[in-house]
């Protein structure tokens, strides 16, 4: 990265809390930080972690949430600590914390996006492009109402995010911010840049004509109990030929199923198969909707591609954003290409996790890589 980057990228493999904040610090510090952002292993030591890093950034803000796997300049990693900081030339800066997501409404939404769209507008220079980047508590089972509330309220800011992880537990996953890691809660960053930029999503599956019909459901908690009348478990595994009691996170991965809207395949990922039956997914679900069973392109060509438009609408990105979906994670995994698409990674400034969902202006998705690229030079002078 060049040296006059406004932006410090690092990556910590330390396994001690303390140590890996320390070497993280070490990594992003820079005269006229405004803002800090990390993505961090629930195996740490949350609380050591919170306390050594409040102690070494003091006073400049910082977000973060649990992950799924971290992306950062050790490439695409796991039991890690990823981030950048942010200086004032970046940008203004602006961030709040959403808390209580299981009571939460749409009118406190727009009077949070509000408050901090006034913060932004008392700095925001003329020219400037922006932006919104959510951390949501990935298993809060409320992106979707968070969501689209906040892009209405958000107006032209496009919003790009991930859920938080924890390491596939499905316990406990946290967003950090005003120096504590928080559940049932979201954290949203707006930025004001003069540099440009470009949200975008990607995936690469395709969908079969096989009709798998939701015939019921518990929509509030995700869970399919039937599938075209018959047990869930027992229909998905039957389409991909396999048994129940076989059906693993890489079948989820390797074969998701989705639902066509438009004329777009939408992925609408299973998190995992339940004793009972039934599945459970990681976003909105109901009776009637008609799912199709997906099938993978080279995951590895669409994410070369995705970032080769980015390069020619901005040149080479300065930072890139990145919210991974972990079944992505468990594929490239599968596959052995962790090491190559890291590269990939690496070569275009990524800094990023592996979620529990993604967020792509007002909808919830599943199994697809969104993120944010920032180039390195204003509009219409990069190479």
């Amino acid at each position: 990265m060049a040296t006059d980057s406004p932006f410090r990228i690092t990556h910590s493999c330390a396994t001690d809390a303390r140590q890996a904040a320390r070497e993280f610090h070490a990594g992003v510090e820079q005269p006229d930080m405004s803002m800090v952002i990390f993505f961090c292993s629930s195996d740490y030591d949350l609380e050591a972690l919170a306390d050594e890093l409040n102690q070494l950034f003091g006073s400049v803000p910082l977000i973060g949430c649990t992950t799924a796997g971290e992306i950062g300049s050790a490439g695409y990693r796991a039991q890690s600590l990823s981030g950048v900081s942010f200086a004032s030339a970046a940008g203004t800066v602006a961030a709040g914390c959403l808390p209580d997501l299981k009571n939460f409404e749409i009118a406190q939404g727009q009077v949070f996006v509000q408050g901090l769209l006034q913060q932004l507008d008392k700095h925001v220079s003329k020219g400037n492009r922006a932006f919104a980047l959510l951390l949501i508590d990935g298993l809060s089972v409320r992106e979707e109402p968070v969501v689209r509330a906040l892009q209405a309220a958000l107006g032209s800011i496009h919003l790009c995010g991930g859920s938080a992880g924890d390491d596939l537990k499905f316990a406990n996953t946290k967003v950090f911010h005003d120096g504590a890691f928080r559940d049932n809660s979201a954290v949203l960053l707006l930025v004001s840049t003069p540099l440009p930029i470009r949200i975008f999503k990607t995936q690469h599956f395709t969908s079969e004509n096989e009709r798998l019909v939701v015939t019921e459901a518990d929509a509030a908690r995700r869970i399919v109990k039937e599938i075209n009348g018959l047990p869930a478990a027992e229909e998905y595994a039957r389409v991909l030929g396999v048994t129940v009691e076989s059906l693993t996170p890489d079948h989820f991965a390797a074969t998701p199923v989705v639902v066509v809207l438009d004329g777009t395949d939408y992925v609408r990922a299973i998190q995992k198969a339940n004793p009972d039956g039934t599945l459970t997914f990681y976003c909105a679900i109901e009776e009637g909707l008609v799912l199709r069973v997906a099938r993978g392109g080279d995951i590895y060509a669409n994410l070369e591609q995705t970032f080769d438009n980015l390069r020619e609408e901005i040149g080479q990105p300065a930072l890139t954003l990145g919210c991974d979906c972990i079944l992505r994670n468990l594929e490239i995994t599968q596959k052995q290409l962790k090491g190559k698409i890291g590269d990939l990674f690496q070569r275009n400034n990524t800094v990023g996790f592996s979620t529990y969902g993604e967020q792509f202006g007002g909808v919830h998705v599943n199994q697809t890589f969104t993120g944010i690229a920032i180039g390195s030079a204003p509009e219409g002078k990069h190479d």
